[in-house]
């Protein structure tokens, strides 16, 4: 039998902070986990100017860019991500949200990609990754399928051809199990 592999979702729980990031891996690693997972976005890319320069109070200043971007950790946090997990001999990636993203999570050598689930209905996005990276199914990418329809799932795995192999084996499954919520309509979206 096949070990469960544990994912603590960290995200951006950190609230921009190292030092609490660390404290979050410690507690997955007493707990367990076999990974943590953070998110990772170019806000330019990922949000309007428009909505970046509209107002929100946060801890980091008066507009959404100011509280985006406080969220955001840099390479030298990542390098320090990076040496922490090792430390603690966790493995640790990121929710790539776009392909700037994307890159910068490989010079880290990860074990694993994961595709941020908001970005699997966004075709532009599928397009260049699914052109740029040739992922492995058994040990490189995760898509998180739980809020999508099954037809956008399916379009999803029309970029990745690996992904849609795997994707048919549990489809039918999927769609038992998920009928209770979908009310028997596949292009229904989760309420929640």
């Amino acid at each position: 039998m096949k070990k469960i592999h544990l994912i603590a979702e960290i995200g951006i729980n950190h609230n921009g902070d190292i030092n609490l990031a660390k404290k979050l891996i410690d507690e997955a690693s007493l707990a367990g986990f076999d990974s943590v997972k953070f998110q990772k976005r170019n806000i330019d890319k990922v949000y309007t100017k428009e909505f970046l320069d509209g107002a929100r109070e946060s801890p980091w200043g008066k507009t959404q860019r100011d509280q985006k971007n406080g969220l955001e950790f840099n390479k030298d946090q990542y390098l320090e991500i990076d040496e922490y997990c090792k430390k603690k001999n966790i493995n640790w990636f990121s929710s790539a949200w776009d392909i700037d993203s994307l890159k910068f999570l490989d010079q880290f050598n990860l074990r694993y990609h994961k595709i941020a689930s908001a970005m699997i209905v966004d075709e532009d996005f599928l397009n260049d990754s699914g052109s740029e990276y040739t992922f492995n199914i058994n040990t490189d990418v995760d898509f998180e399928t739980s809020m999508p329809s099954l037809h956008k799932i399916d379009n999803m795995c029309e970029h990745y051809p690996a992904l849609k192999i795997a994707y048919e084996k549990f489809k039918t499954i999927y769609k038992l199990v998920n009928q209770d919520y979908r009310g028997n309509h596949e292009d229904n979206e989760y309420p929640f």
